[in-house]
C-alpha cells in the first residue's frame, strides 16, 4: 500500500509499505523507528494509505491517524515476517544504505549466513503502527460504463455514505 504523511518542510511524502495486518480498528504496518516516516508520524500523525487491486480495477483510500501499537504486538508481527524480511529490519538501516553496493551485498551474506532462517526478535528499533480510519473511499473502474466512488465518513452516530464521481 502507499503511505502519505505530511513531510517535515509541510509537504507531502509518500512511498510504498507492507500491509502487515487489517483489523476490526484499522490497518497496520512496520518499520524502524530511525525512518523519516516514524519522523513525521511524531510530527503529525494523520496519513493517507491508498491500496490498489488493479486486477480487479478497484481502490482504497483510507484517511485516519496512525497510532503507535504496542510492543508485545510488534514483537507477534515481526515474527510472522518472512526470514528475508525480518533480515531486512536488522540490516538495512542508514549506515548499511550508504556502504558502496559490494560491502552491501557482504553485510547482507554475512546476516543470512549467521541467522539462515531469519532472527527470531525484532531490532529495538522496530516499532509499528495502527491507521485508525475517519474516512475511507472505494473506486471501482468498469470497462462498460463509468466508474464510480464511495465515500464513508466517520460521524458520532456511525458512518455517512456519500457517491461521488468516479
Amino acid at each position: 500500500m502507499t503511505l502519505a504523511t505530511l513531510g517535515l518542510d509541510g509537504g507531502p511524502s509518500a512511498r510504498t509499505v507492507l500491509l502487515s495486518a487489517v483489523s476490526e480498528v484499522g490497518f497496520r504496518f512496520h518499520t524502524d523507528a530511525r525512518s523519516t516516516k516514524a519522523r513525521e508520524l511524531a510530527a503529525d500523525d494523520r496519513v493517507s494509505l491508498v491500496i490498489v487491486l488493479p486486477e480487479r480495477a478497484q481502490q482504497l483510500v483510507v484517511q485516519g491517524r496512525a497510532v503507535p501499537e504496542a510492543a508485545d504486538e510488534s514483537r507477534e508481527a515481526f515474527g510472522r515476517r518472512s526470514a528475508y524480511l525480518r533480515h531486512l529490519a536488522w540490516v538495512n538501516d542508514a549506515e548499511h544504505a550508504r556502504l558502496p553496493d559490494e560491502e552491501r551485498q557482504q553485510a547482507w551474506a554475512v546476516a543470512v549466513a549467521e541467522t539462515p532462517d531469519g532472527p527470531l526478535d525484532p531490532p529495538g528499533t522496530w516499532c509499528g503502527y495502527e491507521v485508525v480510519p475517519h474516512r475511507y473511499v472505494f473506486w471501482e473502474g468498469r470497462a462498460d460504463g463509468a466508474s464510480h466512488r464511495t465515500a464513508f465518513v466517520r460521524t458520532a452516530g456511525g458512518w455517512s455514505v456519500d457517491h461521488l464521481p468516479g
